[in-house]
């Protein structure tokens, strides 16, 4: 039987991180939003509550660990 190709998997850890948006972009939490939040003001928590758009340097890297998304 010839051999198949290897493909590659999804990183799991990657796949909870990152989301992959219909146009090809993808999208991030905010840091800073699991303790401490008493301190922070309503609006910076409001702000962290957004997702935010990996920069594009970063982009090619983690969609090489998500074949599938």
């Amino acid at each position: 039987m010839p051999k198949s190709i290897a493909r590659s998997k999804t990183r799991k850890a990657v796949a909870k991180r990152f989301k992959i948006t219909g146009t090809g972009k993808v999208l991030r939490s905010h840091a800073g939003r699991r303790h401490l939040m008493s301190t922070k003001s309503a609006k910076t928590k409001r702000q962290l509550a957004k997702s935010a758009l990996v920069h594009e340097t970063d982009m090619q890297r983690i969609k090489a660990n998500l074949p599938f998304a």
